[in-house]
């Protein structure tokens, strides 16, 4: 289901109220199917007055942090297809982020212009690789819910499907003096329900609502999930995001109020 947000323009002359610095990725200056992981050693890029950190390893043609993207391929597995979102494209447009956490950079966003009583947010969603890893399994994470794969048999772990898997995102707001002002989870996928029918995945774009972060100066992310080893996690690090709202002292307001609603995949 497709996500309709209604503008209204509010002119207040000489009042401070809250604005939004609109992180969209639009004006990156992609060509078609296309995307910029940090290649060219920047560590990172500013869209919307926000700071996206991003960190380059030229020796193994990888990055962690953020990266932004069009690329609209959401059937083919694997980890080289992973700047792609599930939902095939942008939210309502070409461009959006995507985040990959590797367990040693830390790319907080600094969004230190934000109001005090200011609401923010932004749209996500799960990548082509972590979607797909968890619904068909791949050489290091395991099915959502059914286990393992037994190449003898021929069968999985737990046919029954009922392991209660989950894939979660937490974002942490940290105010001027670093000290956490605020947390939220969001589940990307949750298996966890008595009735496997109510199990879902993320497929489609969700806004999530980070007012929870309180008076936050910067904003990190971190992804956790129940399908984790000796090595830590084996369901991939991965993330999409798109329309990051950053509310900012202004005199004038451009304030939008809109319901948002999540397309969930049954398993």
């Amino acid at each position: 289901m497709k996500v309709r947000i209604i503008f209204n323009i509010l002119i207040l002359a000489a009042v401070s109220v809250p604005a939004f610095a609109l992180s969209d990725f639009e004006g990156m200056g992609l060509g078609d199917e296309s995307y910029w992981n940090g290649s060219d050693g920047s560590g990172g890029f500013t869209d919307g007055g926000v700071f996206f950190k991003n960190s380059y390893n030229s020796s193994w043609g990888s990055y962690s942090g953020w990266a932004y993207s069009n690329v609209t391929d959401n059937t083919t597995a694997g980890w080289g297809n992973q700047y792609s979102a599930y939902e095939g494209n942008g939210y309502n447009s070409s461009n959006y982020g995507v985040f990959y956490a590797d367990g040693f950079l830390t790319p907080a966003l600094d969004i230190s212009g934000a109001a005090d009583d200011g609401k923010f947010g932004a749209y996500i969603t799960n990548t082509t690789y972590a979607a797909l890893s968890m619904q068909q399994s791949d050489d290091f994470a395991k099915r959502f819910g059914y286990g393992s794969w037994d190449p003898i048999s021929e069968s999985w772990s737990n046919p029954d499907g009922t392991d209660e898997d989950w894939f979660l995102l937490t974002v942490t707001g940290k105010d001027s003096a670093g000290d956490i002002s605020g947390t939220v989870d969001f589940y990307l996928a949750d298996y966890r329900f008595s009735d496997n029918g109510d199990d879902y995945m993320v497929s489609d774009w969700a806004w999530v609502d980070f007012s929870g972060l309180g008076n936050a100066s910067t904003i990190d992310f971190a992804l956790s999930s129940s399908d984790t080893g000796a090595n830590g996690m084996n369901t991939p690090s991965y993330f999409a995001m798109d329309n990051l709202s950053v509310p900012e002292p202004a005199t004038l307001a451009l304030i939008g109020f809109g319901i948002a609603f999540i397309k969930r995949t049954k398993k």
